[in-house]
């Protein structure tokens, strides 16, 4: 409803441009990229975690691959398929790192994230000398980053990520790796008791996440054909707070990737938006962070609610399933 009505008041007070298709898949493909990482971030938040290593990851994924691209050299399908694959496996070697030392060494989330976040930056600056690289495939830029769908005018990247965003609704929402993910947020110990192996389970959470941030890693080297080393520093925080305004509980066990969508749509709307109506874009913060504020404060409302009723559903079946 938030999002419509900001869609709404924009396309009242700019009919002539807001709401034009040329504009929209502006926005979209604007999101597409925080799309892929807040996949990941809905299944870390959701088990009452937190990443803010994503966007560092994102980077430093993007650097390798595009340093290992450039070393092997050419620009054909073959070159990028290496690409690809470099960087979702140092995505994928980033997430092993932090759900090990959650899951396994019971570090917090919160102190291995920040830990893994300055390391991933820190080796991506040693790595190109701070100096951004810009020897892309074209073939990536061309298909990927600005290529449509055949026959339409929608963005492939933003395909690629609806793709994603379907596939892990159904896991989160209709598997059982999904019902464990909502398990463990919402009470650890007693997921403990029914049989789930909780720390595993965090392995793999971590581990989705830094893979789905490799991913965004080649896909923004594909959009902006450079490593962007120093235009990700605010990417994780606006991925946290895309998911929590869409309603995922930053306490755990409550969460969905609609609401991650509609999250992620709404600051990339009013920043849009604002520009248009000639407002200053530094409003949008202002409005984010006070958007943010309401979807905690009537979280914490409904948790309040909640622990005077009945135990959450997931756990519920789980109980129900249980010897």
């Amino acid at each position: 409803l938030v999002l419509a009505a900001i869609c709404l008041v924009f396309s009242i007070m700019a009919p002539g441009s807001f709401p034009e298709w040329g504009n929209i898949r502006q926005i979209i493909q604007n999101v597409s990229i925080l799309a892929v990482l807040g996949i990941g971030m809905t299944f870390v938040i959701v088990t009452s975690g937190i990443d803010l290593s994503v966007g560092s990851v994102l980077v430093f994924s993007g650097v390798v691959s595009a340093k290992t691209m450039a070393a092997i050299g050419g620009d054909g399908w073959g070159v990028a398929a290496v690409g690809i694959v470099v960087a979702l496996g140092c995505g994928l070697c980033w997430g092993l790192l932090n759900g090990f030392l959650i899951g396994k060494a019971k570090v917090p989330p919160l102190i291995v994230t920040l830990g893994t976040l300055g390391g991933a930056l820190g080796l991506s600056q040693v790595i190109t000398g701070g100096v951004d690289i810009r020897d892309v495939p074209p073939v990536l830029v061309d298909t990927i980053g600005y290529g449509n769908l055949p026959a339409t005018t929608i963005p492939l990247i933003s395909s690629i990520a609806l793709v994603l965003v379907v596939i892990f609704g159904i896991v989160l929402h209709r598997t059982k790796f999904g019902l464990y993910t909502f398990a463990v947020g919402s009470k650890e110990q007693s997921a403990r008791r029914v049989g789930i192996k909780v720390d595993m389970h965090l392995v793999k959470i971590y581990a989705l996440s830094g893979t789905l941030a490799g991913l965004a890693g080649i896909l923004s080297l594909s959009q902006y054909g450079t490593t962007a080393i120093a235009g990700q520093s605010q990417t994780n925080l606006n991925v946290i707070a895309a998911v929590v305004i869409g309603g995922t509980s930053l306490f755990g066990g409550i969460g969905t990737m609609f609401g991650t969508v509609v999250g992620l749509f709404i600051p990339a709307v009013l920043q849009n938006g604002f520009v248009i109506v000639g407002v200053q874009p530094f409003w949008q913060q202002v409005a984010v962070g006070a958007v943010l504020i309401a979807a905690v404060y009537f979280d914490q409302r409904r948790r309040d609610a909640a622990s005077r009723g009945q135990s959450p559903s997931s756990l519920k079946r789980l109980w129900s399933r249980s010897p």
